[in-house]
């Protein structure tokens, strides 16, 4: 089951996203969770397995330029984790297609998502599902 989170779910979303972003303290992701279920513009989805959360997936609206786009606004997959021991199972996948689902309902006509140039596993889940690779980029920044 998949169900869009509500204010009530701060405490799992914190718990699933702490395994994906690890080096986020936990009370800026809690603070940031906080924020994206107030705005219309945001949405999480929570994956259960029988009454347990196993996943989530973090979706947005984004209204300026987004690589490879032509229309505004696009849905955006912000993040999206599934427990280890659940993995392979299509989660997921499911929880990718509610965001694009959210996304649709919303106006969208596209949906993008970007990773880390090495993250090798999420660069597989996109292609896997559907995505087109349309650009690397190299950050950078200095003190002033």
């Amino acid at each position: 089951m998949i169900r869009k989170a509500d204010i009530n779910d701060l405490a799992i979303l914190t718990r699933l996203a702490s395994s994906l972003w690890s080096d986020c303290p936990e009370s800026d992701l809690q603070d940031g969770f906080s924020s994206a279920l107030a705005d219309n513009g945001c949405a999480c989805f929570i994956k259960y397995a029988d009454d347990r959360a196993v996943g989530f997936a973090q979706c947005g609206l984004r209204r300026d330029y987004v690589e490879g786009t032509n229309s505004s606004p696009v849905g955006y997959l912000e993040g999206i984790f599934v427990e280890k021991d659940f993995r392979k199972k299509g989660f997921a996948k499911e929880l990718l297609l509610a965001c694009e689902n959210w996304a649709r309902a919303k106006g969208c006509r596209e949906f993008v998502s970007d990773c880390e140039l090495n993250n090798g596993d999420s660069i597989s889940f996109h292609e896997k599902t559907g995505f087109e690779e349309v650009g690397r980029i190299v950050c950078f920044k200095k003190k002033i």
